[in-house]
């Protein structure tokens, strides 16, 4: 068989809502995979230094920051496409002419926010994450490279403050906070540098992923396998459709395929 790569979103893919672990099937797969000689990717919104749950589990490589950072497993930088500074103080002095709101700047070692309210409390409550700490974000634009913008706003909001970047695109996959990246970069992008990097031809590639930022890679991949738990959007994007997460659904679909 011709050696695929395959690419997992993080949570609601591998890493149960409920548990905040990788389902034990899942991790079993992706060492199976490896086994025979495929490789496997992480491609998740979230930066390197905030991917938990994932245990013991060896990949390939990773795509991180939505498509917008991408190394490989030895940590050799492939991309990176940080958002431009003029545009992060713009949103800094957005929020303190026409707010309060809260937003955080992630970078590649940290996250900063410029408050905590209880939108904030709640997204990192809900993906099992530290509360960013509090910072003065002109300096942290002035000395960081910052790769994504979570701003904890509702939708019918996100026009204004969009507006404040002009090269970046809004990204949402929550009704509580969108991830604001550069225009451009996806998933779907991150598994074009990936496969380049590694010689790997589009029609060998799979992704695996629930949420709306997972939509790209899915249609773009040579099949998109969209998880039970899914809304419906990402499941008409997708080739294929499995169990649930926690119904063991990366497994299921891999046998499914032929590929365990």
């Amino acid at each position: 068989m011709q050696s695929k790569a395959i690419f997992f979103d993080i949570d609601g893919t591998l890493v149960s809502f409920h548990t905040h672990e990788i389902v034990p099937s899942a991790c079993e797969a992706i060492a199976a995979l490896r086994r025979k000689g495929h490789k496997v990717f992480i491609a998740t919104g979230r930066p390197l230094h905030l991917i938990k749950g994932l245990g013991d589990t060896r990949f390939d490589g990773y795509i991180t920051f939505n498509g917008s950072y991408c190394l490989t497993a030895d940590g050799e930088e492939i991309y990176c496409d940080a958002i431009p500074r003029e545009e992060l103080h713009a949103l800094c002095r957005h929020e303190k002419k026409s707010g309060p709101y809260a937003y955080s700047f992630m970078g590649l070692d940290r996250v900063t926010v410029n408050r905590v309210d209880d939108c904030v409390v709640e997204v990192a409550r809900m993906l099992d994450l530290p509360v960013p700490v509090v910072t003065n974000m002109e300096q942290v634009a002035d000395n960081e490279r910052i790769i994504q913008v979570d701003i904890y706003v509702g939708e019918a909001d996100e026009a204004p403050l969009m507006q404040q970047m002009p090269s970046c695109f809004s990204n949402r996959w929550s009704p509580l906070f969108t991830d604001v990246n550069r225009t451009g970069n996806s998933k779907q992008r991150g598994i074009d540098i990936i496969a380049a990097h590694y010689g790997i031809d589009l029609r060998d590639t799979i992704a695996f992923g629930d949420g709306g930022n997972d939509i790209s890679m899915l249609r773009h991949a040579g099949l998109g396998i969209a998880m039970g738990n899914a809304g419906e959007a990402v499941k008409q994007s997708a080739g294929y459709i499995t169990d649930a997460v926690d119904n063991d659904g990366v497994i299921k679909a891999l046998r499914h395929l032929g590929l365990l």
